[in-house]
């Protein structure tokens, strides 16, 4: 039997309550910004943003410049680069990220390795780092959830527009790209508040996992973006929790929580599907197997 002293023994700990609220507050943010990336199936933006970041990351350290300030930076030029690239329409989207993303990385692996300055800091930076996280990390991130939030409140229709009818919203004049450019530095903003609670190479999966896993959920929007917040703060705060308890890193703990959040709502909404209840007139309430064809047919044998 566990002792409940030991279950909330991280709770007396000064950093250990700085990184679960950094974790909440990330993985909210995280979670609410992953449904406008899956809904786009922009993915591999947030992959490449939080790979692309970590080479400002290191430039900026190197150069003795806060490291907020390069990664922001190297942040802001790709997000620029992606979306003028993706916007050409003569390279497809993913490829152009693939390599700026995987560029920005390789440069700062290429200098961590060559001046041998590989220090905790950025094996922080990487896998995130529970014990790493600071009062500016904390301040930095609460910020960052605001401006988010405003963002969504205020631009929620634009956004909506712009993922579901691009034409539409052009003839309407949305400015679809200056939408689509705000959402990408708002994207890398986050990324660079969150690295070091779940680090750079496990962003990505941070961001798409609770959208995937509410997306199954519902088909309401509002309730999408709702769960999807509420997914990723949970996953975040049982992920931190597990990390100290099991002395891992806390970005991977979080992400394979959150796989495993997924990995059951999988589950649930495959036996709901084929086991699902409904009546046929008042008369018959029953469940049994139950096959979908195309978006919702029932077929039914008459006798």
């Amino acid at each position: 039997m566990i002792e409940p002293n030991t279950l909330l023994q991280p709770f007396q700990y000064e950093f250990f309550i700085r990184g679960m609220i950094v974790a909440i507050l990330v993985g909210g943010v995280n979670g609410l910004l992953g449904v406008y990336i899956v809904l786009r199936g922009m993915s591999y933006i947030g992959h490449g943003l939080s790979h692309a970041v970590f080479g400002g990351a290191v430039v900026s350290h190197m150069l003795s410049i806060n490291m907020y300030i390069g990664a922001m930076l190297w942040g802001l030029i790709s997000s620029i680069v992606i979306n003028r690239v993706s916007r050409s329409g003569k390279v497809k989207a993913d490829a152009a990220i693939g390599v700026i993303s995987t560029a920005g990385f390789a440069i700062g692996i290429f200098l961590l390795s060559s001046t041998r300055s590989f220090t905790r800091n950025f094996e922080a930076l990487l896998f995130g780092n529970i014990l790493g996280i600071t009062y500016l990390d904390m301040l930095a991130i609460a910020v960052v959830s605001i401006v988010v939030l405003a963002f969504f409140l205020l631009l929620n229709r634009m956004m909506l527009f712009t993922i579901f009818d691009r034409e539409t919203a052009k003839v309407y004049g949305v400015r679809t790209d200056a939408v689509d450019l705000t959402f990408s530095i708002l994207l890398a903003i986050v990324v660079i508040a969150s690295m070091n609670a779940i680090g750079v190479t496990l962003l990505a999966a941070a961001i798409v996992a609770p959208a995937i896993s509410a997306r199954l959920l519902t088909n309401n929007f509002t309730k999408l973006i709702m769960l999807s917040t509420v997914i990723g703060a949970i996953t975040a705060f049982v992920g931190m929790y597990l990390s100290f308890l099991f002395d891992s890193a806390s970005g991977a703990t979080i992400v394979l929580f959150g796989a495993g959040v997924f990995a059951v709502v999988s589950l649930y909404t495959l036996l709901h599907r084929v086991y699902h209840r409904h009546s046929h007139g008042s008369v018959v309430r029953h469940k049994h197997m139950h096959i979908h064809r195309g978006e919702h047919e029932h077929h039914e044998h008459h006798h």
